[in-house]
């Protein structure tokens, strides 16, 4: 299968299989007006499978949130068909309106024009707490 590359856009690669979908969701990419390519389960050398998503519009991404779903993104920006910025990613520290807290007793349940806050308390196994209750929350829960 053949997917033209993009004139001016965002191509998000190394997307680890199967997690295209959830990169869509939470960046809205339906809610653009401007081309966007979904492609799934394509070969890799470095990853055996991967994900790749092509936007054909430069935009504001939240980068914090693709760290969130995948730390091993690559966000590359093309300009004129070639590339002209690439950026590696990495858990973000903060996590603001991504992930919603699950304590029914926190703020949050109530308030619910409070933003979710969550600070990340473990790298290594991707933990975030809600900065108002202390719920724990898994990087698995994300869907």
């Amino acid at each position: 299968m053949n997917v033209d590359g993009i004139e001016n856009g965002i191509v998000l690669d190394h997307i680890k299989a199967g997690k295209a979908m959830l990169v869509y969701k939470y960046l809205q990419l339906d809610k653009l007006d401007s081309q966007v390519a979904l492609i799934q389960n394509c070969s890799s050398r470095k990853m055996k499978r991967k994900d790749i998503v092509k936007i054909s519009e430069d935009l504001d991404i939240d980068l914090d949130v693709l760290g969130y779903i995948d730390s091993g993104i690559t966000v590359n920006y093309i300009k004129n068909g070639k590339r002209v910025e690439k950026k590696t990613l990495s858990l973000p520290e903060t996590l603001t309106n991504v992930l919603k807290c699950k304590n029914p007793r926190c703020i949050t349940s109530i308030e619910q024009e409070l933003p979710q806050v969550f600070k990340i308390v473990d790298r290594n196994k991707a933990l975030y707490r809600c900065t108002y209750c202390d719920t724990i929350v898994r990087n698995e829960e994300l869907s």
